[in-house]
């Protein structure tokens, strides 16, 4: 006999709404395909005279200084993007370059269509803090024009009431500087070769003229090198294989004056080129006792989506690294918070249906899933999934996952995962904790709420979610009446 759920009793939903901001804009390179194109905008331009370069630049930074905190900086950064198609660029002046940077750049709303798919995690500074309050991060999912996904943050307090407290959001948006890995393990470097395939003659030469540790440079000179040899061809896919990876494995940092709220982290390499979907932040707590954030991520380029991996202590610094291995070729993996039984493990969903369990020894390689949960109430026949990185209690894992049923309506549900062997469900809500209300079933996607990570907070469940893919809420959730609606195996 099914228990009879009264959410009512256990969850509560905040007033507040955070939405999106179509004046938060960032600037972003908008170079022609084609050379031809580029040089005859850059020859109309070198045309002008100095006085109607400068009048059109001031125009030009009349209006849209004040939306960027360094507009000229950004224009000098895509002049640099065509400067090579620029005859005789010792006698261009900085007007004429700021102006051919201009032409060369648009303004982008991050959030002018959404702001949904949120994570929560603690800050990594919880200093000057009254008693019982708690200082949070709030990731989400921001998508604009052409429905191209980024991820932006938020932060504030919760206090000892669970109110919350949000910082005051920066008119700005910024950008990351994007640099290379510093260096590159060579030893890791060949693994994932071999896992996408691409280890032969070529690659194996290319890697063996490097250090233990690379940079990227020295890894394009040894590509260059065996394409000088006369006496062996390399293999092309190979060699795009390689550069595809050095590329996808990469760090970005934004400037020490920007707030969390300024910082965007947008597509960058070829494979998130249309989108960065759904990170599922998790504070991850080392064997040694150190913290790292990490975050999975869905790249998608348009045609294929591939798990990814951010990477940060600081939130101001970010790893992205590829992850690599038959188990994570489709989207929503959650990482576990803690090793367990010294292996890494995630959550994950291999057939668009079903929930799944994965360990590994190395938190870049994912090979062997394991069937978790099947759909098997009606509210979730369609298909299941996680809803971010199970939480430890004292009584297990604790895992939201989502649902789908008729009419592609989705509920959040709950599990709950044996702490020493997580393969094992030992108890689960039999009915939503939470579908859409009136409210909350209408937008760009209806009947849809969604979330991407929680936090435990003393015995509340912090519990943002998506409206319709459109806005996002809060819930509070009282554990300890949850774990009593739950049904234990055995009962």
């Amino acid at each position: 006999m099914k228990r009879s759920l009264d959410t009512k009793q256990i969850v509560k939903r905040k007033k507040l709404k955070i939405v999106g901001d179509t004046s938060r804009v960032i600037t972003l390179a908008h170079v022609p395909s084609k050379i031809p194109r580029i040089n005859n905008i850059i020859k109309r331009v070198l045309k002008l005279s100095e006085t109607e370069a400068e009048k059109q630049l001031e125009e030009t930074l009349l209006l849209f200084a004040d939306r960027h905190r360094n507009i000229e900086q950004q224009l000098i950064r895509h002049y640099d993007r065509v400067s090579e198609y620029v005859i005789k660029k010792e006698t261009i002046s900085r007007t004429q370059k700021l102006l051919i940077g201009a032409y060369f750049t648009m303004e982008y709303s991050i959030e002018s269509a959404a702001l949904f798919n949120p994570s929560i995690v603690p800050h990594p500074d919880q200093s000057l803090l009254a008693e019982g309050s708690m200082r949070f991060i709030m990731s989400l999912r921001a998508t604009g024009e052409g429905h191209i996904s980024s991820i932006v943050f938020r932060s504030g307090i919760l206090d000892k009431n669970l109110s919350f407290n949000f910082d005051s959001v920066s008119e700005y948006v910024e950008t990351p500087h994007m640099v290379h890995d510093p260096f590159y393990d060579n030893n890791l470097f060949q693994l994932k070769l071999k896992d996408l395939k691409a280890w032969n003659e070529t690659s194996r030469i290319i890697l063996s003229n490097l250090p233990t540790f690379f940079t990227h440079e020295e890894l394009q000179q040894s590509i260059r090198k065996v394409f000088m040899d006369a006496d062996f061809t390399p293999d092309s896919w190979t060699t795009t294989t390689i550069h595809w990876l050095a590329d996808s494995n990469y760090k970005i940092k934004f400037d020490d004056d920007t707030a969390l709220s300024e910082r965007v982290i947008f597509p960058v390499s070829a494979n998130e080129s249309k989108g960065i979907e759904d990170a599922r932040f998790v504070k991850f707590t080392h064997d040694n006792g150190s913290e790292t954030y990490y975050a999975t991520y869905t790249a998608y380029n348009g045609r294929r989506v591939l798990s990814q991996l951010i990477e940060t202590k600081d939130f101001q610094t970010f790893n992205m690294i590829t992850l690599n291995g038959e188990g994570v070729k489709n989207k929503g993996m959650a990482l576990f918070p803690r090793k367990i039984n010294g292996k890494y493990a995630m959550l994950s969903r291999q057939d668009g249906e079903n929930n799944y369990i994965m360990f590994s020894d190395n938190l870049h390689f994912w090979h062997t899933a394991t069937l978790l949960q099947e759909p098997k109430e009606p509210w979730e026949f369609l298909q299941i999934g996680n809803s971010g990185s199970p939480i430890e209690t004292d009584k297990g894992w604790l895992v939201i996952t989502h649902g789908v049923g008729n009419m592609r309506q989705y509920s959040i549900g709950v599990i709950l995962l044996d702490l020493e062997d997580p393969t094992k469900i030992i108890a689960r809500l039999e009915e939503p904790l939470m579908t859409a209300n009136e409210e909350e079933r209408e937008g760009y996607v209806p009947n849809v709420i969604y979330s991407c990570g929680s936090m435990l907070v003393n015995d509340k469940l912090i519990l943002p979610y998506a409206m319709s893919d459109v806005a996002t809420r809060i819930a509070i959730v009282d554990v300890n009446g949850l774990f009593k609606k739950m049904k234990f195996v055995g009962e």
